[in-house]
């Protein structure tokens, strides 16, 4: 496993790390989550990221009882806060007073006194974004939280935010970015790149996707996330003959370089130096040492020009958000 500074912080990521999205908020059994979570530590994965959302706190409870047996120094722990936490349409967002309440929730799931990194789920456009701001530092001033960081932010958001927080506070920006998705490398890359912040970036196999087991005309696999209700229209957009088509076309430049689809998708977004860390899913150990193998892969220009032509116009590359994110920035 290698490693990458994350931002401008002294943390150093693995380059794959292990997220609870869709795993451990409760679609996994807690020893299927423990077993995954010790196959990370196995693989060299030091750097595990959730959010209080996930499960409403499901997974931060998970993740707690199971590193609270590891030595605090061991892994870097990054979660999240923005989401609905309740059905109080008031218990979400990122105002001073729901920032304090939630990160205190989260360390008390997590069994932990402070998170390595504290990323914003998405941006309050309800919230001056100068007491978002104030917020986020106070956590770091009180030692509830090392870092800072933002996730799925526009290019507007983000330098509104700089401007206020000064070039220390944010150290990354988790934004979904995959061979199909790339979409940031158009103005969130090279905005964060000026201002020393870096990626972890999310949905790198997007949705499982890009690993190939999907077949263009044939049904989809009964007990994946392609059948689940749960996905919602999530996976349509990837699920069109058009876009699997393309991906069997990268199966046989994973071949010729004795790799696996993942290995290839992963190596990709990887080969980008703005990226410190590409968080994968996973159900069962095996599919997290799968994942890991990634790391170290490099591409040959040859070979990225070969995925660029056998994705042809597939790609997305025009829109700055997956499109769930809200624009605008309210100010005081």
């Amino acid at each position: 496993m290698r490693y990458r500074k994350l931002g401008n912080s002294d943390l150093e990521v693995s380059e794959i790390s292990l997220g609870a999205w869709l795993t451990y908020s409760g679609g996994v059994e807690f020893d299927q989550t423990r077993a995954c979570t010790d196959a990370a530590f196995d693989a060299g994965i030091n750097f595990f990221d959730t959010a209080n959302v996930y499960g409403r706190g499901a997974a931060e409870t998970a993740w707690g009882e199971i590193l609270s047996g590891r030595p605090r120094d061991s892994y870097i722990l990054a979660t999240k806060v923005y989401g609905p936490m309740s059905d109080d349409p008031a218990d979400q967002g990122l105002s001073a007073a729901q920032i304090a309440k939630q990160i205190d929730a989260s360390l008390a799931r997590l069994q932990t006194d402070y998170v390595d990194l504290y990323q914003a789920h998405r941006f309050d456009v309800d919230v001056p974004i100068e007491e978002t701001v104030e917020a986020f530092q106070q956590l770091v001033d009180q030692g509830k939280a090392r870092y800072i960081g933002f996730s799925e932010w526009t290019p507007e958001q983000i330098r509104a935010a700089v401007e206020v927080a000064g070039p220390d506070l944010f150290v990354s920006s988790q934004p979904q970015y995959s061979m199909l998705w790339q979409a940031p490398e158009a103005e969130v890359f090279p905005l964060c790149a000026e201002n020393d912040i870096s990626h972890v970036v999310w949905s790198p196999l997007a949705q499982g996707v890009l690993t190939g087991k999907y077949r263009p005309g044939e049904p989809r696999p009964e007990g994946t996330r392609a059948t689940s209700e749960s996905m919602g229209g999530f996976m349509d957009r990837v699920m069109t003959d058009e876009v699997l088509e393309a991906v069997q076309r990268l199966d046989p430049i994973a071949k010729d370089l004795g790799i696996t689809m993942t290995q290839l998708a992963l190596a990709w977004v990887l080969r980008r130096p703005e990226v410190a860390s590409a968080i994968v899913g996973a159900s069962r150990p095996e599919q997290v040492h799968a994942n890991a193998s990634a790391s170290g892969i490099e591409l040959s220009a040859d070979t990225i020009a070969a995925i660029d032509d056998a994705l042809g116009e597939v790609p997305v590359k025009g829109q700055t958000l997956a499109g769930w994110a809200r624009d605008g920035v309210r100010r005081r």
